[in-house]
């Protein structure tokens, strides 16, 4: 029973096309901010000049997020921090969520072995132990310069006092009201005399700033033990689910090593696993190394042939391979080698798309679409640089909110395989290493991402998107390395996506043109029309300072001083 959004990605891909020609970008020369919400691009930049540096910024806005963006912005869900500090150190917190204890292998299976539809989407055997308080506490303490009570003050006051609903925000209550009606708390704190509340209606979330009061003292303890630990089991077993207490006491987010990879003389760093962003995004930029992108051009038939081949190679790979790597072996030297990607490049036919069947043997299924997330950039005059991605999974979660605490609980434990060989709401599919098992980490396709030129940040960029996240990083990437675009219309400019299964090169309108449609078609290749694919938040190092690029696709803003 896959929640589809189409009506809202419909509306604002409608205003994208209307914004195209009139984007500019934002410029700053000591710092920067691009996020999906223009409260919380505010709130960086005022935590900027008020001497906060850029790990500052991004907890605050992380918080703020979890105020006036309940539909991805969160407590209750997870989350990827990628990290590059002035003195050239890097650091990726890995903050995704965790199976509960209790969880186990065939959960969402009924008695003849089939997955029980809408098990693992709605309600509180959805929900995986929330860890994104952990990532942006972790944070604050081991990266930022202020106290955790200056960086949250902003988000207790608009919680406190409130914020007014916008056009975004009144769209998606209204398109997920039917199931809000499941929960009581939900009702409770999203709606009024029966109705979701409206454009320009006040929402006061009090119960939301206590809780954030009790963060911001108490700092981890205050969210994983105590009240607000007991409030969410309590919830999520009235609801449901299996978390206990203990569950979310034992969570703690972990810090990693980015992954790293050349290209063109860049280095492009991005997340490690539990996430397959930067892997799958690397392996496709290995690969792309092989072919001169710039003489074919953006947007013709040759680039998009090889675009979409390296597309569907990885895929094929993070659906095989990866899964999180405190619970099984992944093959990341392999992986990211150049010479298994030369050896990849090396048997893409120049001419004729490669039938996904062939890369691995497997079922063809329909595709399922969303869009999901929230990502946000940042940079400070010193140079640091922060690229977040987090996350509720689909579009407020399980639907459940934690009475007592206010906010929306995830229902991650779809981005489990919950099923080899079936596929989740986003039509990826999974195999073994991305199995369920208890206390482990969902695999994810965030891929928050920083390129560095000399050593020092030239790109950070993410999105949301579910599996079309890591292409549409990808995309804006190649637009400014291989085909010379300024920021602006790298951002704007029309994506695909392929991801192996389902065997469809989705597209959106504009980013080919007939005669390239009809050369693809040739080629051996299916190609569908959607609406919007990702909505990059993105900001580009320039001689004269920072330029930043918050994604038309969207609402968000960026802002530089």
């Amino acid at each position: 029973m896959f929640r589809k959004i189409t009506a809202c990605v419909s509306l604002f891909a409608s205003v994208a096309i209307a914004q195209v020609s009139v984007l500019k970008p934002a410029f700053g020369t000591n710092g920067m901010v691009s996020t999906s919400d223009s409260i919380a691009t505010a709130v960086g930049v005022n935590i900027l000049k008020e001497g906060g540096n850029a790990v500052d910024a991004a907890v605050a806005i992380g918080f703020v997020l979890a105020v006036t963006y309940p539909q991805a912005g969160n407590l209750g869900g997870g989350g990827y921090y990628l990290i590059h500090l002035a003195d050239g150190r890097n650091y990726a917190i890995d903050a995704r969520e965790k199976a509960p204890s209790g969880a186990s292998r065939n959960m969402y299976l009924d008695k003849e072995g089939n997955v029980i539809p809408g098990e693992s989407l709605i309600g509180g055997l959805s929900v995986g132990v929330p860890g994104n308080v952990d990532g942006l506490v972790l944070a604050e303490k081991k990266f930022g310069k202020l106290a955790l009570k200056q960086v949250m003050a902003p988000a207790i006051e608009l919680a406190l006092h409130g914020f007014r609903v916008d056009p975004h925000l009144d769209l998606a209550f209204k398109h997920d009201f039917h199931l809000f009606k499941r929960f009581p708390s939900t009702l409770k704190y999203f709606s009024r005399d029966g109705v979701p509340l409206g454009r320009g209606e006040l929402l006061v979330q009090k119960d939301l700033a206590r809780v954030l009061q009790k963060i911001a003292v108490d700092g981890r303890d205050g969210f994983y033990r105590g009240e607000v630990s007991e409030l969410i089991a309590k919830q999520d077993d009235a609801s449901g689910g299996i978390i206990t207490a203990k569950d979310i006491e034992n969570y703690h987010a972990v810090i990693r090593e980015p992954i790293k990879v050349n290209y063109r003389g860049y280095e492009v760093m991005s997340m490690p696993p539990s996430s397959s962003g930067g892997v799958c995004l690397a392996e496709m930029l290995n690969i792309l190394s092989y072919f001169d992108l710039n003489k074919y051009g953006y947007g013709a038939s040759q680039s998009l042939h090889y675009e979409a081949e390296a597309m569907r190679r990885a895929f094929a790979d993070r659906d095989k391979y990866l899964g999180d790597v405190d619970f099984v072996s992944v093959p990341l030297k392999r992986l990211l080698s150049k010479t298994y990607a030369d050896s990849i490049a090396a048997k893409i036919d120049p001419f004729s798309a490669t039938p996904s069947a062939d890369i691995y043997p497997g079922l063809i299924h329909p595709p399922k679409e969303g869009t999901h997330t929230t990502h946000y950039s940042v940079i400070d005059r010193e140079g640091n640089a922060v690229s977040v991605t987090t996350t509720l999974n689909s579009y407020f979660g399980s639907m459940v909110v934690v009475n007592g605490a206010g906010f929306f609980l995830n229902n991650e434990m779809d981005d489990f395989s919950a099923k080899p060989g079936t596929p989740n709401q986003f039509g990826a599919i999974g195999a073994e290493a991305n199995s369920i098992g208890p206390n482990k980490r969902m695999l994810s396709s965030m891929t928050p991402t920083i390129v560095l030129k000399n050593g020092k940040p030239y790109l950070i960029l993410g999105s949301p998107g579910g599996t079309t996240i890591i292409n549409a990083v990808l995309e804006v990437i190649l637009n400014v390395i291989d085909y010379h675009m300024p920021l602006a219309d790298a951002v704007i400019a029309g994506r695909i996506h392929m991801q192996w299964v389902p065997d469809i090169v989705r597209y959106e309108p504009g980013a080919i043109v007939y005669d390239v449609k009809n050369n693809l078609i040739s080629r051996g290749y299916k190609l569908e029309e959607i609406p919007s694919i990702g909505e990059v938040q993105t900001i580009m190092v320039t001689g004269a300072g920072y330029e930043g690029v918050a994604d038309p696709r969207g609402v968000g803003t960026a802002e530089g001083y």
